[in-house]
């Protein structure tokens, strides 16, 4: 058996999510949310083997080049894997991230059909935030494989690298692009997008002012662009959007993020009480209110809009950390480790 195999196909018999090696360093796993240390220690020549064998000849060179490597690739009868190779006290690690091997259905990831709705819009900006490891990937995956099954649609993906593939369905038509294989950089391919015919077009992540300029353009001239970014909230979402545009330009920016925007979702996963993880979120819709608030510097006062706009599906974290806590699922602790606003939940359990 190949040591790829052997490792990942242990793993995810322990339920685990990342696989995380060091040549001599024993090999650890992260089960819910929790690094588990194993026994065995990777020898430098089985980091040999396997780098050669996940990787390949020619993506070993542009490792060996940079010390820096992104990509993906599918264990036949196993799993999709992400991986990133990089070397820390000059020693070469490897983490993996074991990704399903079917498509994820939003209903089984417990997803607010608030949410999910913004499917059904031809324009706009759909984010969704959180952590590194919070499920971002996954819940957008889930929002794309909803378009594929129900809408008649071309989805542009710009990916890197890409985790989940995706196949045309009967109605709709989906090209996936990762960056550095089908195309230089995020900005390029989002340029090209204009050119291609996208009802949707996916931006693994927004990470430049280049890139949420043409993700804010694509969405105010009439498509639908979903994005990720590593923000805890909602309103520092909006923060972060306008902060990365140039002082002069933050006006503007405003104004443009007010009218695009559809809507942010900014999620976590906690640990259960049943030995797994289940999603906390907040969700916020953009309404003319909204809008207003981020046209007029209060995004401070977005909170208060979540807390208060149940009627359009919206709710705060600490709402859903609470409600979860109610329905037994996590304990008051994990909620409050969790807690963007930890003074909600501890105000709550006063009462």
């Amino acid at each position: 058996m190949s040591i790829a195999r052997e490792i990942v196909g242990y793993a995810i018999k322990a339920g685990s999510s990342d696989i995380h090696l060091e040549e001599g360093a024993p090999i650890a796993i992260r089960v819910n949310s929790d690094i588990r240390m194993l026994d065995h220690i990777l020898k430098p020549t089985d980091m040999d083997k396997l780098l050669l064998e996940i990787v390949g000849p020619e993506k070993l060179k542009i490792f060996e080049k940079h010390n820096d490597l992104d990509t993906s690739i599918g264990i036949e009868g196993l799993s999709r894997i992400r991986i990133n190779v990089y070397v820390s006290n000059e020693k070469r690690c490897l983490t993996l991230r074991i990704l399903p091997d079917t498509l994820p259905r939003w209903q089984d990831l417990g997803l607010p059909q608030p949410f999910v709705d913004l499917a059904q819009k031809q324009r706009g900006l759909v984010l969704c935030t959180g952590p590194t490891g919070s499920g971002k990937s996954t819940t957008l995956a889930a929002f794309v494989n909803y378009i594929l099954e129900t809408q008649c649609r071309h989805i542009l993906t710009i990916e890197d690298p890409i985790e989940f593939r995706f196949n045309h369905s009967k109605t709709s038509i989906i090209h996936q692009r990762e960056v550095k294989r089908d195309t230089e950089s995020f900005a390029s391919a989002l340029r090209a997008a204009l050119r291609e015919d996208p009802d949707v077009i996916y931006i693994g992540e927004m990470r430049d002012l280049e890139t949420i300029q043409l993700a804010i353009t694509a969405a105010e001239t009439g498509h639908l662009v979903l994005g990720t970014l590593h923000t805890s909230s909602a309103a520092k979402t909006v923060e972060r959007i306008v902060d990365v545009f140039p002082a002069e330009q933050q006006e503007q920016a405003r104004l443009q993020v007010s009218t695009s925007l559809a809507g942010i979702m900014s999620q976590t996963l906690c640990k259960n009480t049943k030995g797994k993880r289940s999603l906390a979120y907040e969700l916020l819709i953009n309404t003319p209110a909204i809008g207003n608030l981020i046209r007029e510097r209060k995004v401070s006062q977005i909170y208060s809009q979540l807390q208060t706009g149940n009627r359009e599906g919206m709710n705060t974290l600490e709402q859903c950390l609470l409600q979860l806590v109610a329905e037994g699922l996590i304990t008051r602790n994990e909620a409050l480790n969790k807690a963007g606003n930890p003074r909600a939940i501890a105000v709550e359990a006063m009462e």
